[in-house]
């Protein structure tokens, strides 16, 4: 029991109950609205831009301020952060709460701003750092430059942004932080066809786009903070007990929540060296994979954690345990029949979605052979994300870092022993390795530390998931077409065979889990 003494309600603010499956259905929902818009903005991307030059350069210039938004703002400081929030929630007064997002919100935002401005200054040390195969090119390592200075001011808005999401997820309120996504990829869009005609350089309209759209996030979540009463009123505080375990929680899950990223990073520095268009062929087959892992994985991440930190605050040992088991089964009832379905159609997909314009029929054939390769790891990214909160909801980051190190470390030694005979793919390949020894070893922490307990029923439900996608597969194989046929069909020929694919093998999936008797009951949990 807490030692703490109990609050009265009228000094604690409203939570919403509801329970994780409608919660994850929420958050998935605004997700998938929001990767569909990332699949047309890259559509759109394609067709003006293909994958020449001034398209590896932006990916460079957006994926680093991009990586370290996942790396701090969605990745270390949110799990550092709601969890103490939860804590401070539960056992102190509403004012004690203001204080610290107050706290935080200065002390953070200074931090920000610091980055930001060395970084803008020192751009093209950046860019030497992180694409070091562009230094032999002038044309890209100069609009790698240029673009960075416009981009990286994006990392200090959508952090703050991040630290509102995390308030409002905190209070169970779900569904504005997943929304606000949608705005990047608007705001991309329109800057894609409606700046890239005013720029001399047309690939710098992309840039203004993503420096656009982190301003339209940060202040489009602002009213809801007003709404809940927690409006920062920042004031720099690093001494505040608060802010100290942030920053102490902090430093160690750089490496234990955000290891794939990191090897995503480390993917597109060795492709620099490669030939041109490597950068891009990873690029579009990541997009393809993070579909399901946004709106599956990360969806019922972010659910669970205010979820376990609650749990562990109230010494519910047996509640903690069953919502990771009921995680990791939400998990694999969507992973692996998206795994196996992005292995099998890679060609389709990557013609359905970016052959258009610039994209040739090689630039096809690249990007789905990485394409397999990553999605030979999409169920460990998916596990991992939701197995990480049960180490982050108990404050335990030593953990995770002690994992993250291993597993950054195998990613090095698979890259350099796949990079000769497989050239990119051999890149996506290591980083689905490395992810597998990630979530084996996260899983094996856990359950040493008897945080995680299998609850009843396991075998049952492989049978019912293995013949669910043995049926999804025979539907795919059958209805498939050769890839020449894809390539060589316009655009609304492949997007209806795709349609009528999806539909026939998605259907097939769920009916063959109703006959086994998998119903939507069994994953109701408060």
């Amino acid at each position: 029991m807490s030692s703490q003494p109990e609050i009265p309600p009228e000094n604690k603010l409203p939570i919403k109950a509801s329970g994780l499956l409608r919660s994850s259905g929420l958050v998935g929902s605004m997700t998938m609205l929001s990767r569909v818009l990332g699949l047309i903005r890259d559509m759109v991307i394609a067709r003006y831009f293909g994958a020449g030059a001034g398209a590896d350069a932006f990916f460079v210039a957006f994926k680093i301020p991009n990586f370290l938004r996942r790396l701090f703002a969605e990745g270390a400081f949110s799990q550092a952060f709601v969890p103490v929030l939860s804590s401070y929630r539960q056992n102190h007064p509403v004012s004690d709460v203001k204080r610290l997002v107050d706290a935080v919100a200065g002390s953070l935002g200074l931090v920000l701003l610091g980055i930001t401005l060395v970084a803008m200054l020192g751009a093209p040390l950046l860019t030497a750092v992180f694409a070091p195969g562009f230094l032999d090119d002038d044309v890209k390592f100069r609009l790698t430059s240029d673009m960075l200075r416009i981009t990286f001011p994006y990392l200090l808005m959508i952090s703050l942004t991040a630290f509102a999401g995390g308030i409002l997820n905190s209070y169970d309120r779900f569904a504005v932080p997943a929304f606000t996504p949608v705005l990047l990829n608007l705001a991309m869009i329109a800057a894609a066809i409606y700046l890239t005609p005013l720029m001399s350089e047309p690939v710098m309209a992309l840039a203004w786009g993503v420096f656009i759209a982190g301003a339209l996030q940060l202040f489009f979540q602002l009213p809801f903070l007003m709404r809940l009463g927690l409006m920062p009123r920042p004031r720099v505080d690093y001494r505040h007990e608060g802010v100290s375990r942030i920053l102490k929680l902090m430093m160690p899950a750089l490496f234990g929540v955000s290891v794939s990223q990191i090897n995503l990073l480390l993917d597109t520095v060795l492709a620099s060296f490669l030939q041109t268009g490597s950068v891009s062929w990873l690029y579009y087959s990541d997009r393809l994979s993070e579909l399901p892992l946004g709106v599956f994985g990360i969806a019922i991440a972010t659910v669970i954690l205010p979820s376990l930190s609650r749990k562990h605050a109230a010494d519910s040992r047996e509640q903690f345990a069953a919502t990771l088991d009921w995680a990791v089964r939400a998990v694999l009832i969507i992973g692996v029949p998206a795994a196996l379905a992005l292995a099998l159609l890679a060609e389709p997909l990557i013609a359905t979605l970016f052959h258009y314009g610039e994209v040739t029929d090689r630039d096809v054939a690249m990007s789905a052979q990485s394409l397999r390769a990553y999605s030979a790891g999409l169920l460990a990214f998916m596990v991992i994300k939701v197995l990480a909160p049960g180490f982050f909801a108990r404050q335990d980051t030593r953990t995770p870092v002690k994992i993250g190190i291993i597993a950054m470390v195998a990613n090095m030694i698979f890259n350099l022993a796949l990079i000769v005979p497989l050239a990119h793919a051999g890149l996506a390949l290591a980083t689905s390795l490395s992810a597998w020894l990630n979530a084996m070893l996260l899983w094996r922490g856990l359950k040493r530390q008897g945080a995680w307990k299998s609850q009843p029923g396991w075998g049952k439900y492989l049978l019912q998931i293995g013949l669910a996608n043995a049926a999804m597969v025979a539907v795919i194989i059958w209805l498939n077409y050769p890839v020449v046929r894809w390539l060589s069909a316009d655009g609304i020929e492949r997007s209806l065979c795709m349609g009528v694919m999806v539909v026939a093998s998605a259907s097939a999936y769920f009916i063959v889990l109703a006959l086994t008797g998998v119903r939507v009951r069994h994953f109701r949990q408060r």
